[in-house]
């Protein structure tokens, strides 16, 4: 899966910085989100977009409400020339095909679905057809309902680049209740890529969840949580979304391959940390060799542990002093 110039696999992680609405509907606010999140090192800032008539069935007030964070196609183009000058890239979310549509003319490298439109298979479809990468959240729902939603928009573009994230839709979550081994499970019943999109207002979950095998992971963030913003009470600040970032990059880094071999370090450290076959008293030349003579010793510049057995009853062809590692040509084995 790649998202403009970042491959995303196994060894990575993709990191969206959510700042959702927490622009407020102003646009300045906003481009100060962009910038936090690309100081934060995030690979993508991320907002929403909706029509509040398609979104809400709500009394005109609470559409005119909503209707001051909706993000305009002009403001919107205007985050996208700020992120060009940060090495960062603009998502968005549509709750609406009408927004959908607006993201792909926009040109926007992925979309991303929210947990509440995973059983929105007209939206799913609709944003399917654009064939651009898609990721989909998945909180409140369930396997089944997760490979319904991948077979619906595979059914439209059966090579799109798709990737599921595992969510809990509970703000703030609690650390318990994060289920962070659901993010293996997802892997194993979808194809593509998996990741988390986490409510928790924890750092360290970033990194346990690239241990359990996510490629992409989402934190919410505001600039203040004293500000009066939609998402403040599950959002992370610009320190804390650095380090939730840092903990990320470090887990991805640090995974491994699962190989269980030495590393060159370990190499170098062998013959230090590792024991030896040892003389532990005087051995005279041609006399045999006793189990109370010979002791595992560090070096290892002696015979290797495995044969401190076979060493027993030969005899030594030099004398040895307490403390000589034992080698094969002190012993006389034919």
């Amino acid at each position: 899966m790649r998202i403009d110039s970042t491959e995303i696999h196994s060894d990575s992680v993709f990191f969206i910085a959510e700042a959702g609405s927490n622009h407020n509907g102003d646009l300045e606010y906003a481009k100060g989100l962009v910038s936090a999140a690309a100081e934060a090192g995030a690979d993508a800032v991320k907002f929403q977009n909706f029509v509040p008539e398609e979104l809400l069935s709500g009394s005109t007030e609470e559409i005119e409400n909503l209707r001051e964070l909706a993000l305009s196609r002009e403001e919107m183009e205007t985050l996208q020339k700020h992120v060009q000058s940060l090495d960062i890239s603009l998502l968005s979310t549509p709750f609406d095909q009408t927004s959908a549509t607006l993201l792909d003319e926009l040109g926007l490298p992925a979309i991303k679905i929210g947990s509440g439109d995973l059983n929105n298979y007209p939206l799913l479809e609709h944003v399917a057809a654009f064939d651009r990468p898609m990721i989909v959240s998945t909180g409140m729902a369930t396997i089944e309902e997760i490979e319904t939603a991948e077979k619906r928009i595979r059914a439209v573009n059966p090579e799109i680049d798709l990737a599921f994230l595992h969510c809990v839709s509970a703000y703030p979550t609690d650390i318990e209740d994060l289920n962070l081994r659901m993010i293996a499970d997802i892997d194993a019943h979808v194809e593509g890529a998996v990741g988390f999109s986490d409510h928790s207002l924890a750092t360290e979950t970033t990194g346990l969840a690239i241990a359990m095998g996510a490629t992409i992971v989402e934190k919410h963030f505001t600039l203040s949580r004293r500000l009066s913003v939609p998402d403040a009470e599950v959002s992370l600040e610009p320190d804390e979304l650095s380090r939730a970032v840092e903990i990320a990059r470090n887990a991805a880094r640090a995974k491994g391959d699962s190989d269980k071999r030495p590393i060159d370090a370990e190499l170098d450290n062998q013959r230090e940390f590792r024991k030896s076959v040892h003389a532990t008293t005087e051995i005279a030349a041609n006399s045999p060799i006793s189990k109370e003579d010979i002791s595992l010793l560090r070096p290892a510049d002696g015979l290797p542990p495995e044969m401190l057995d076979s060493v027993v009853g030969k005899e030594a062809t030099v004398s040895l002093s307490a403390g000589d590692p034992i080698k094969r040509k002190n012993l006389n084995i034919e």
